[in-house]
């Protein structure tokens, strides 16, 4: 299963939040490079970024959950 880089970001919390969205989703989501870039100061922007990853075949209903989730909610 290959798996497919679909959100990056420097913030730990922000990319934990993420994949939080997508699992409560049922889209299976691993946080890649997050340990390194608490690890070492300023690691995070050299990696470029903490990476959301979701295999390939969810790849879509993912980048539709990240991009819907700044949307308002109508009333």
């Amino acid at each position: 299963m290959k798996l497919v880089t679909v959100y990056n970001t420097f913030s730990a919390a922000d990319a934990q939040l993420i994949r939080s969205m997508l699992e409560a989703a049922e889209v299976p989501a691993t946080v890649t490079h997050e340990l390194a870039a608490l690890s070492l100061d300023g690691y995070a922007m050299a990696a470029g970024g903490i990476g959301v990853q979701v295999p390939e075949d969810c790849v879509a209903l993912a980048r539709e959950l990240i991009t819907t989730r700044a949307e308002p909610l109508s009333e």
